[in-house]
């Protein structure tokens, strides 16, 4: 699991690669801001914004791609009572906080195995990520737009394949719909990015406030507790 999310994730860093290059970075620079940024969403952010705006946009391009990485804060307060680190090596763990990391992580059933799919999809996005930003910011323009390769999809196929065992109870799956649909609405409002942020905690509030009114009026039928399997 944590080698196929890997390479998937990789392949979407042609698609980096080249945009980078396209809006104006240097190969080197690309690579830096993949090496040491590490956060896709982020690093997309950045060069989205400089590629409208140009030296002009640094400050929004910064800001930008700072909102977004704040989930990766937010994983690292779960992940931090998973790994039970000290020392210098909680430097590396933090580089590895990233959104496929923790979602293999949180697939697991034990705290080992919680560990091993932490470090193994870190490592492998890592070298993959890296990898294939070098290919694409070499080859350029020809891998400039992600959906002619169909690499628009990798990402997102990747986590749909972490998220399916887990839609077994109804609350799962009703917020998985609510977050689905939310984010949908959100896409031409919101900056690319966002709409996922906070369409994630809309439809966690919408479905609990569903779940509280059909519990006030006695309805017989029982829906799913949150925790667990659920």
């Amino acid at each position: 699991m944590s080698l196929g999310v890997g390479f998937a994730t990789g392949l979407y860093g042609l698609s980096f690669g080249a945009l980078a290059t396209a809006s104006g970075l240097s190969i080197w620079q690309a690579q830096v801001l993949s090496l040491f940024m590490f956060s896709g969403g982020s690093q997309f952010a950045i060069i989205g914004v400089l590629g409208a705006s140009g030296a002009a946009g640094i400050i929004p391009a910064v800001l930008s791609a700072w909102l977004l990485g704040i989930r990766n804060g937010f994983y690292a307060l779960r992940l931090s009572g998973v790994l039970q680190l000290v020392g210098a090596i909680k430097l590396l763990a933090a580089q590895f906080t990233i959104d496929e990391s923790n979602a293999v992580s949180l697939a697991q059933e034990d705290s080992k195995q919680q560990k091993t799919g932490f470090w193994i999809t870190g490592a492998a996005v890592f070298i993959f990520w890296n990898g294939f930003t070098f290919l694409g910011a070499i080859l350029g323009g020809s891998v400039s737009s992600p959906g002619v390769w169909g690499l628009d999809a990798a990402a997102g196929a990747a986590f749909l394949g972490l998220l399916w065992p887990r839609l077994t109870h109804f609350q799962p799956l009703a917020i998985g719909i609510c977050s689905a649909v939310l984010a949908a609405l959100l896409l031409g409002p919101l900056p690319s990015g966002i709409p996922v942020i906070v369409a994630a905690p809309l439809a966690v509030l919408l479905v609990w406030l569903l779940r509280f009114a059909i519990k006030k009026r006695g309805t017989s039928g029982s829906i799913p507790s949150m925790g667990g399997d659920e």
